[in-house]
């Protein structure tokens, strides 16, 4: 399904019954990230997912996608559906939007799951990074996308898990330049969100990579403790949904119960 929300095309899908459970991709990521878990949230949920501006089937809305920005999408796309609270999953770059959207709308959150993701905003170097990253981009599209995922596994699960990050890549590469420069240029400018999660008074969980190639995994722990949030911590990398899928799922269940 679509809406057209200020002139972009917003892909969405809309499937079972019950508490509303929002689903927030990561960077380069779209709503197929989520194929392992939705036939299972939609048993006992209604389950709303959303491709982001300028990644899936979404169009791109202007040149920097703040996360504030694709909240507003997100809200408009909730509105649409007269959905008034939710649960609100968030992988990495989702998860900040999950964020903005509470910060923004903090009666329409049930609960919030920061998957693989952070309250704090960008280091000075991750600013630097983000740069880079759209350097890189511009100069060899194709090469930076496939690096790009296959950087989000370990090591070990780049040889074990080659067949997934391939389909992973594919869908990677639909992402246009456009949607990637104006997500990394929005994730840079993200004010940090602490202060705000530590006082928010909505059940919080945090899912945490202990190899996380992009979240320093310690960092992440005291985070949690300091915003007052639940946390677990997986053994492998940045993508728990496929490194560590059925105690992701698991644990997913167990939060939205």
């Amino acid at each position: 399904m679509t809406l057209d929300y200020k002139g972009t095309s917003v892909f969405y899908t809309d499937q079972g019954q019950g508490t509303p459970i929002v689903l927030l991709h990561g960077f380069l990521e779209n709503s197929t990230m989520w194929r392992y878990i939705l036939p299972e949230l939609i048993k006992t949920n209604r389950v709303i997912t959303i491709d982001l501006l300028g990644h899936g089937q979404t169009g791109c809305l202007g040149y920097i996608h703040s996360m504030e920005v694709m909240a507003k999408t997100v809200h408009a796309v909730l509105n649409s559906l007269h959905i008034d609270k939710s649960i609100f999953i968030g992988h990495s770059m989702g998860g900040y939007v999950a964020l903005a959207f509470a910060e923004q709308f903090p009666h329409k959150v049930l609960k919030l799951c920061l998957a693989n993701s952070t309250c704090k905003e960008d280091s000075s170097e991750r600013k630097k990074n983000r740069d880079r990253a759209i350097l890189a981009v511009k100069k060899n599209y194709t090469i930076f996308v496939r690096l790009a995922v296959a950087n989000l596994f370990t090591v070990e699960n780049q040889s074990i898990l080659e067949k997934e990050i391939t389909f992973i890549k594919g869908e990677a590469l639909k992402t246009p330049l456009q949607g990637i420069i104006a997500a990394l240029e929005g994730m840079k400018i993200r004010l940090d969100q602490t202060a705000f999660f530590k006082k928010a008074n909505f059940p919080k969980l945090m899912i945490i990579g202990r190899k996380d190639s992009v979240i320093e995994y310690k960092n992440q722990i005291n985070e949690a403790i300091e915003t007052n949030s639940t946390y677990v911590v997986f053994p492998d990398g940045h993508m728990s949904h496929i490194e560590n899928k059925s105690l992701f799922l698991n644990k997913i269940m167990h939060f939205i119960e």
